[in-house]
């Protein structure tokens, strides 16, 4: 008998654990499965209450029409290059190559409004790009995109239509599903990089006057975001940067991130830059690989001759790569639960 009652009080006790009980879910979303190559930059993370959003789509996805994406509550854009807005799209899942996927021009609006546009998203990103972006998802809709509702500082997701937020760096958005005792906080935090947008998304008058000197609009600063999940983990989304003071200040003292997503691409640091940045500054628990601009792997497996390898060697953070199509769990200590 009282096996019986110890096991009916296990059911009960797991039936009314909170979400801080769960894991988050991490997907890359890649040119080719079951690899981290050149170009792959979207990341789908999904709390335990069922908040779904899209960091930086870029170019690795096929647009809206991708099956990979499912539902999506929130888009998150870190700056307006073509990598990371999605100047291209995929031309088709594993089509190319890892070193360079095959891709279709997605001028004039991008994969990031064609997603939110498709998805009734909020585009949750600093004042001017939200902005932007959000004139291409009117293109597409045909309708103007207004801020997001919001009720005591929170939206409700799904919105009825895509919205933007009213944020800017150090601003906070709170995605909440209705029936969760909390939401998920965004905040936009500093990188240190450029944020011009790709003269294939800009107007007509507008490359008449910048293009023939090569040049671009720049929309407010680049970004990266610290998100707050339900079951305690903070993910830091470094966005592409070189390290900087606010790493230590803001993302490790201030907000206690305990797992980094960190972009490697050589245009905004070293491998020796993110060792010391990820190691000295950030110290989180876990680091994921990604924006690497090379072929990572090869046939799943690491390649030894890698920048992501030789940073492997010097983290003191447990290290993932961002394998496409891979779903990672992470407990809100910032461990790896399963598919790492």
């Amino acid at each position: 008998m009282k096996t019986t009652y110890a096991g009916a009080a296990l059911v009960l006790l797991l039936a009314v654990l909170p979400a801080s009980a769960q894991n988050v879910k991490i997907t890359p979303l890649g040119s080719h499965p079951g690899e981290l190559c050149a170009n792959d930059r979207a990341t789908i993370f999904e709390d335990p209450t069922g908040v779904r959003i899209l960091y930086d789509a870029g170019q690795t996805v096929t647009g809206a029409d991708d099956a990979r994406l499912g539902t999506i509550h929130v888009v998150l854009l870190s700056h307006a290059h073509g990598d990371h807005i999605g100047d291209q799209k995929l031309k088709a899942v594993g089509a190319g190559e890892c070193a360079n996927s095959e891709r279709l021009p997605a001028a004039p609006n991008s994969t990031t409004a064609e997603i939110a546009a498709a998805k009734n998203a909020a585009l949750v990103m600093a004042g001017d790009m939200g902005m932007f972006v959000g004139r291409k998802v009117q293109n597409i809709r045909g309708k103007p995109v207004a801020m997001c509702p919001q009720a005591a500082g929170v939206t409700s997701v799904p919105v009825a239509a895509p919205c933007r937020s009213n944020t800017y760096l150090g601003g906070t958005f709170i995605a909440k599903t209705p029936d969760a005792a909390r939401g998920v906080e965004i905040t936009i935090v500093f990188a240190s990089h450029a944020n011009n947008a790709p003269l294939s998304l800009l107007s007509d008058a507008q490359r008449a006057n910048l293009g023939a000197d090569d040049t671009s609009i720049v929309l407010g600063p680049p970004t990266g975001y610290v998100v707050k999940f339900t079951n305690g983990l903070v993910a830091y989304l470094s966005g592409d940067t070189g390290i900087h003071a606010e790493m230590k200040t803001v993302v490790n003292e201030f907000h206690k991130a305990n797992l980094a997503v960190l972009n490697l691409g050589p245009s905004a640091g070293t491998v020796m830059a993110w060792a010391y940045g990820m190691n000295e500054l950030v110290r989180p628990a876990s680091v994921i690989l990604t924006h690497a601009n090379e072929a990572v792997t090869e046939g799943g497996k690491l390649r030894t001759t890698s920048r992501a390898a030789a940073l492997i060697q010097q983290l003191k953070a447990t290290p993932h790569l961002a394998i496409s199509g891979r779903t990672m769990e992470f407990d809100g200590n910032g461990k790896c639960a399963a598919g790492c």
